[in-house]
């Protein structure tokens, strides 16, 4: 944890000095109570290396966990993972049947709806003048539009939000114990209460369906596949957790990465419409929301010159791949016109890819068209509080300020 709460330059200073080896590092295990203490990790820096292990599913395995460098319980992984952390079979069928949820007809009405909320939060920013940009903007947006997607009433916002902080913590001491214990029994608490939120919603939209997610989901069946009540709750956790927070920290740094390169910002200013699809990759690329997933070998393995052992894991650094010197050219400068832009921050080409892309980047453009066009002046007015965790690149408050 100490590395993490280093500053950005000297942490991306090590992760270009781990670029330039000959051969993937390997490292032990973090110090907790659920490492293997003989055990280890080969960290994938480069994206050569996490480009081709996502295409290799059948090698590079995600079902004996992806989003934790220790070991933890199947049932564990599953339950706040979903199907992040499951292997085909039945990663697909999973998969499948969510996927044949989000049908045109709401995929279209998800749309309109970003652009009316991304509208009325930047109605109450103007309102209520500068503070917090994650609170008032930032946190708001994927979380009211995941919850109208499911069919959540607004009471329940403040819930979900809590919970979703204290899951992806990282053991920040903001949001869980200092000890681990403890720690470990807040974030299933918070996973208890979000599944019992969902789980109680489905048995009622099950007698009475309505025109939400949850509806969808809950009455779904694909040739004969239905999503069971604990696969439906493990995914509306991942779906809230996920989209919420890495939404909500993409656009917390793109206020940041606006208003530290000003000619950036003027670029895209200048021709938002034409510019905007490239900004939110280039936004994407440069920070990096998820820092990591992890695999593990299912056989022995050679791969870019590099023999890997069966049950070896290899951590996939998405926040060193996409600062690749081999692949983007001046990598730390942020560049909105920069194309091609094959960065890997939704994850890299395969079945795991970022099921929520798409509905990302409409949440990330949606907010800044409005934030552009109505108060063209916002910056953020210090530096950010960052989030101490080494798997999300998070932060928790920026303050900003505007003329009005």
């Amino acid at each position: 944890m100490d590395f993490w709460a280093q500053s950005l330059d000297r942490r991306h200073a090590a992760f270009a000095r781990l670029r330039s080896l000959d051969q993937p590092p390997f490292f032990a295990e973090p110090q907790s109570p659920l490492a293997d203490p003989d055990g280890g990790y080969y960290a994938l820096v480069r994206h050569a290396d996490v480009a081709e292990a996502s295409r290799r599913p059948e090698v590079f395995c995600s079902g004996r966990g992806a989003t934790s460098v220790e070991d933890l319980p199947a049932e564990f992984n599953e339950y706040f993972g979903s199907m992040i952390n499951m292997d085909d079979p039945r990663h697909a069928r999973l998969r499948r049947i969510v996927s044949r949820a989000f049908t045109p007809r709401m995929i279209k009405r998800f749309e309109d709806d970003v652009q009316r909320t991304a509208a009325a939060i930047v109605d109450e920013l103007v309102a209520t003048g500068p503070g917090d940009f994650v609170e008032q903007v930032a946190a708001k947006l994927p979380l009211k539009i995941i919850c109208g997607m499911m069919g959540i009433g607004g009471e329940h916002y403040d819930m979900a939000l809590r919970n979703t902080n204290t899951i992806l913590s990282g053991g920040d001491p903001e949001f869980v114990s200092a000890d681990t214990g403890e720690a470990i029994a807040q974030i299933l608490g918070a996973g208890q209460e979000l599944a019992a939120l969902v789980t109680g919603l489905a048995a009622e939209r099950l007698e009475r369906p309505g025109d939400d997610l949850i509806s969808a989901l809950a009455n779904a069946n694909i040739d004969g596949e239905q999503l069971t009540p604990a696969e439906l709750a493990s995914f509306f956790i991942l779906l809230v957790v996920a989209g919420n927070e890495t939404t909500r920290n993409a656009i917390s740094h793109a206020l940041t990465l606006l208003t530290d390169f000003p000619g950036e910002r003027a670029l895209l200013l200048d021709d938002f419409s034409r510019r905007i699809g490239g900004a939110v990759e280039e936004i994407v690329r440069y920070v990096s929301p998820v820092i990591f997933m992890r695999r593990t070998l299912t056989q022995d393995y050679e791969m870019n010159g590099h023999a890997y052992r069966e049950g070896d894991k290899a951590v996939l650094y998405y926040w060193s791949a996409n600062r690749d010197e081999a692949v983007f050219a001046e990598s730390g400068r942020f560049d909105i016109s920069r194309s091609p832009n094959p960065h890997v921050g939704f994850g890299a080409a395969g079945p795991h890819f970022c099921l929520g892309a798409h509905l990302a980047r409409r949440e990330i453009t949606a907010i800044l068209r409005e934030l552009l066009q109505r108060v063209p002046d916002i910056r953020a007015a210090a530096e950010p509080d960052r989030l101490l965790s080494g798997f999300i690149n998070g932060i928790k408050h920026l303050p900003c300020e505007f003329s009005g």
